[in-house]
């Protein structure tokens, strides 16, 4: 028994250590490593798992809604991004260069892919002629680079993985409805497959994408009360259609430049989850992204094991053709205690247990990673009672998140207000804003937090800004954030 408790006593309790919880959880889970490269990561096979049934669901959306895969360079040449000033200006501390090769120095250095929109810019002003090749509707699965000073597996890392959509679209007003579509589906995915409620608003102009026209947010609550921007789509107006000459012949026959959009999200979704859902027994996955939602473990006496064993490979064939994600755990050289903690421990949703005395009665037992509770069910309709609580797991998972959000969510008048309660309590704040850069500055010098995002459902419109006292222009969330 002591063996079992000491399993979970080697992750540090949330409360005593958030970052080191994290770290503990995500080495003990096996979800990754540490490469020789500083700020890069090896994704292990149970942590990709997740990147893959995250990839799947996204990818089926976006088919559904007309966009298509392709694959650009990993190399874009300098002279790209010195077409759009703002674009570069906002990569540049983060770009690694490459500026020889075969033992020759190159004419011209080569950025390793931050972001794609300089390179299907590029392509676009040859694929475009006229409003007949409208709408371009193009989606990346690709890794970028982005050199970062300070690094956190999954949330924040030197390289990572991720989806980029890249749109092309006759005017405004279709290039909108593109950046708002993909916003939806965003939210939508966060909340309904990955059980994390967001927060949905638009950037303020100094936090939105550098060359974007207007940026929009999907933004999450961890639970240390720090935000992690969940999802982004922007809306880029012209800015690059006129930096790579994106031109058409419209319906008139008249020159015009392209609308364009991009939208994103990375494997810091991954991070999200661990810090969302997780505590302190280790992972807690949503049973629609969870690598294994089922593991089915065999107890009982030596001399009943074959038995018993057996018809748990039966049931775990039924499960399998049911389409549920299921393993067998059946060492004989552990205990079931063990077994129990670490499958808690590493997320699965939900423990299937048999005995000889289950057999008899023709019965299993599921055991709800979450709330911990047993329930009886008969084998003769297993995959659907085991389906019935995945489900209900889920809304548990949501359910729980929400509340904690809401918790953890204070809507404040004034900047020592804010000051006083990010240093007794995590969580977001909701406060006016003018509209003035010098107090969205002085906001996050004098707390550490930023603005999150303008939110399209704030709880009230506030009436005042935080910092000057003046009529506020937008009601913003704001948060210290990873």
């Amino acid at each position: 028994m002591s063996k079992d408790k000491g399993f979970v006593t080697e992750i540090t309790p949330q409360g005593e250590d958030f970052s080191r919880w994290y770290i503990d959880v995500i080495k003990k889970a096996e979800l990754m490593d540490y490469s020789p490269v500083r700020g890069c990561i090896v994704f292990r096979p149970e942590g990709y798992e997740l990147w893959e049934n995250i990839q799947r669901e996204l990818d089926r959306r976006f088919k559904e809604t007309g966009h298509r895969n392709a694959y650009f360079p990993l190399f874009i040449p300098e002279s790209f991004f010195q077409k759009e000033k703002e674009h570069v200006e906002g990569f540049n501390p983060e770009l690694p260069w490459v500026t020889e090769a075969a033992g020759e120095k190159l004419e011209e250095r080569l950025a390793i892919r931050p972001t794609s929109e300089t390179m299907f810019g590029h392509m676009y002003a040859k694929w475009i002629q006229s409003y007949r090749d409208l709408p371009l509707l193009i989606n990346q699965w690709a890794n970028v680079v982005r050199w970062e000073k300070r690094t956190l597996p999954f949330l924040r890392t030197s390289e990572f993985l991720w989806q980029e959509g890249h749109t092309a679209h006759e005017n405004e007003e279709e290039a909108r409805e593109e950046t708002m579509r993909m916003l939806e589906i965003y939210r939508d995915f966060v909340e309904n497959f990955l059980a994390i409620p967001v927060i949905v608003g638009q950037k303020t102009p100094s936090e939105k994408f550098a060359g974007a026209v207007d940026t929009y947010s999907i933004e999450a609550m961890m639970k240390d009360g720090r935000a992690v921007q969940a999802g982004t789509s922007h809306y880029l107006g012209t800015n690059f259609a006129v930096a790579f000459d994106i031109r058409f012949s419209d319906r008139g026959n008249n020159l015009q430049h392209a609308h364009t959009t991009s939208w994103g999200v990375s494997t810091r979704l991954i991070g999200a989850l661990i810090m969302v859902h997780g505590d302190d027994r280790g992972l807690a996955l949503p049973p629609k992204v969870a690598p294994t939602q089922v593991i089915m473990i065999p107890i009982g006496p030596p001399k009943t094991r074959e038995q018993v064993v057996g018809r748990v490979d039966e049931l775990y064939k039924d499960l399998k053709a049911a389409g549920i994600r299921v393993r067998v755990d059946d060492r004989a050289d552990l205990s079931p205690g063990w077994k129990f903690n670490e499958y808690e421990m590493r997320g699965v949703p939900l423990r299937l247990e048999l005995g000889p005395r289950d057999m008899d009665n023709g019965v299993v037992v599921l055991v709800s990673r979450i709330s911990g509770e047993k329930r009886v069910v008969p084998q003769d309709n297993l995959a659907e009672e085991v389906r019935r609580m995945l489900d209900e797991i889920h809304n548990d998972m949501f359910e729980k998140a929400k509340s904690f959000q809401e918790e953890n969510f204070k809507a404040l008048e004034t900047l020592d207000e804010m000051k006083a309660f990010l240093e007794q309590k995590r969580g977001f704040v909701e406060a006016g804003w003018c509209g003035s850069e010098a107090c969205e500055r002085q906001v996050k010098e004098e707390t550490g937090a930023t603005s999150r995002n303008i939110p399209f459902q704030p709880a009230a419109h506030r009436e005042s800004c935080l910092v000057c006292g003046e009529k506020a222009a937008h009601t913003v969330v704001f948060a210290r954030a990873y």
